[in-house]
């Protein structure tokens, strides 16, 4: 009996990176968090600062720039996933302790698109990894 040869991966996006090693995707740690309070950004006209139950005693705050596209009060109580070990850094007066995770739906014209904030499809405990 023969074994099947895999079929060949299919051809990456026009716009795709360039493919990495598995480790250093490993490196990455992708939590779900539920949104506990978002407000604009004092700073910012297309951030939000969003305050985030990781399941850690203290939770994060992480600044998106997802205000276009979402009304602060429609994210409380969402469940989204979010780049846990990203370092902290400054966005314009406000501490972003990680990412959370948008996808792009592009539309006709240059800068015509739709995002859209990764969650889950059922509720989980605050902190589970995603993998």
């Amino acid at each position: 009996m023969t074994t099947p040869t895999p079929s060949p991966a299919p051809a990456p996006a026009a716009d795709a990176l360039p493919n990495i090693a598995y480790e250093l995707f490993a490196k990455l740690d992708l939590r779900v968090a539920t949104v506990i309070k978002a407000e604009p950004h004092p700073n910012a006209d297309k951030l939000l600062k969003l305050t985030l139950d990781d399941g850690s005693p203290t939770g994060r705050q992480v600044c998106a720039g997802i205000k276009a596209w979402y009304a602060p009060e429609t994210l409380v109580g969402k469940q989204v996933v979010i780049v846990a070990n990203l370092e902290p850094r400054m966005l314009r007066g406000e501490l972003s302790q990680g990412m959370v995770l948008a996808a792009s739906d592009l539309k006709d014209g240059p800068d015509a698109r739709d995002v859209v904030v990764v969650t889950v499809a059922a509720p989980v405990k605050p902190g589970s990894r995603v993998s």
